[in-house]
């Protein structure tokens, strides 16, 4: 496998919502950030490569126009992928691994106060007996909380603690948009929002973007000090029907975990993509993950949750943090679909 390393991440401050500022105005400087932090002119980069719903933006081939971002002139070489953008950096690392490319921008931004994001959210799910029905995504969030809660599997108090613990963190992340100290017992005073679930339970509707530069080889180490290698990735899907599958495990992001080596080393951090409180306990069991690890130090999904854009600033920021020598060996995570139906897991390394 070709050794192949994250060397820069950018985002923007994450807010309710960009209103009166178009895609293409928010995601412009946060390209010019990471291509300066790496140390790169648009000459340098071998491959371009974005991720983002046309739904969110209202028309078709809605990434054609975010090309003006990045400027498609002097001709690039481009792709885009209709998922979150941490799906693009897997295209990417594919490409990386044939030998065509050395360098790549991946990007991925989007905005999801212009409309009921719960609504966009329904179009991911089996088109001929689930969707007529316009389930959204909290709804079904909470059919899966629920079947834990009858089985035991996790309790509103847990789920109230990790809401907590990911406000408290994301006080020390600039980028995140809910943050407070806020007690469990507090949160757990709260009515429900959709039973079982609270606010608090539930990721913030945002409008966001975020960009990584991935490098192959030895150019890796000459562009930075530390690299975040990516040792190990790995993505699988569950079954698009809810009702076939055990909703309180997610057997694609064991199996994901498995194939990308997570078990191989001690893992220091962990960023989850987990959009609600109970679906990080899943991933944590799914992932073997310990009490020693420190999850989402960043405040997670649930401090931030730009839609199309929070997978790959997990991998963003677990990336930032091994380059800057708090951590050597983490998990970076990023999902898809409803109740964790489609899970890809990478395991990062410093030197």
């Amino acid at each position: 496998m070709r050794d192949v390393a994250i060397i820069a991440f950018a985002q923007t401050k994450h807010r309710r919502s960009y209103e009166g500022t178009s895609e293409v105005e928010f995601l412009a400087p946060v390209l010019q950030e990471v291509q300066a932090k790496a140390g790169l002119e648009k000459k340098d980069i071998d491959f371009v490569c974005s991720g983002s719903s046309d739904y969110l933006a209202g028309q078709a081939f809605s990434f054609v126009v975010t090309l003006d971002a990045y400027g498609p002139w002097p001709p690039i070489t481009e792709s885009h992928v209709d998922m979150d953008g941490a799906w693009a950096l897997y295209e990417a690392w594919v490409k990386m691994q044939t030998g065509k490319i050395d360098t790549a921008l991946i990007y991925a931004y989007g905005k999801s106060s212009p409309g009921s994001i719960r609504r966009v959210l329904t179009r991911q799910l089996e088109p001929y007996y689930t969707q007529p029905l316009w389930p959204d995504s909290v709804a079904l969030a909470a059919l899966q909380a629920r079947v834990g809660l009858d089985a035991g599997t996790w309790t509103e108090e847990q789920m109230a603690e990790v809401a907590a613990t990911s406000r408290r963190n994301a006080k020390g992340n600039p980028f995140a948009q809910v943050v407070d100290d806020a007690e469990p017992a507090t949160l757990l005073s709260k009515d429900y929002f959709v039973d079982p679930l609270r606010v608090h339970d539930c990721p913030p509707i945002t409008d966001g973007a975020a960009a990584v530069i991935m490098v192959a080889g030895d150019k890796a180490k000459e562009l930075t000090d530390r690299p975040a290698w990516i040792r190990g990735i790995d993505h699988r899907i569950d079954p698009a029907a809810l009702g076939v599958r055990d909703l309180t495990v997610s057997p694609s992001a064991q199996l994901a975990a498995e194939k990308a080596g997570v078990a191989d080393g001690n893992v220091d951090v962990a960023e989850l993509h987990a959009p609600f409180t109970h679906q990080e306990i899943i991933l944590r069991n799914a992932l073997g993950l310990g009490d020693g690890v420190d999850v989402n130090p960043s405040g997670g999904a649930l401090a931030a949750n730009p839609v199309m854009t929070a997978g790959l600033i997990r991998f963003g920021e677990l990336a930032d943090r091994i380059s800057r020598g708090e951590a050597d060996r983490g998990v970076a995570h990023a999902t898809s679909g409803a109740c964790l139906q489609q899970n890809l897991v990478a395991v990062l390394e410093g030197e």
